[in-house]
């Protein structure tokens, strides 16, 4: 599972990139469980101003890749996804705010599955996502 000596303030820290770019913020870390948020707002709707799918997509393999180098001895290894999928149950609009949490469903010597659950500010499913990724060996170069 999830390293313990791990704390959310490490994982703030990898809050690098598109996370940022779209607003995500990590909220938990647990032996089990890796959660963020993220704003429903002009950078993650699309045109109609609901939550764009992408979007959502991008929150679950997010926390899915993050909770999986989480899992590794990332001296030796580290993860990378292989497929995501997501369906996309209720629509969010404009100025709430989004939940992900994602747990681990397998976690093998070369691969893991992740399922990530998005719901809105009132717990309601808004996407699931499962995401597979592959634990590669790092080379000694």
């Amino acid at each position: 599972m999830i390293r313990q000596d791990i704390t959310l303030e490490d994982i703030q820290k990898l809050n690098i990139n598109m996370t940022r770019h779209l607003g995500i913020e990590f909220m938990g870390v647990g032996p089990d469980y890796i959660s963020a948020r993220m704003p429903v707002d002009s950078r993650t709707t699309q045109p109609m101003g609901i939550l764009h799918g992408g979007a959502s997509v991008v929150l679950a393999e997010s926390l899915g890749s993050i909770g999986a180098n989480l899992c590794v001895d990332e001296s030796k290894y580290y993860c990378v996804g292989l497929e995501i999928n997501a369906n996309h149950i209720r629509p969010v609009t404009q100025g709430n705010w989004v939940l992900g949490t994602a747990k681990p469903l397998h976690i093998g010597k070369t691969t893991q599955v992740w399922e990530i659950r998005i719901t809105d500010e009132n717990h309601k499913l808004v996407c699931i996502s499962r995401l597979t990724v592959a634990v590669i060996e790092r080379k000694n170069t």
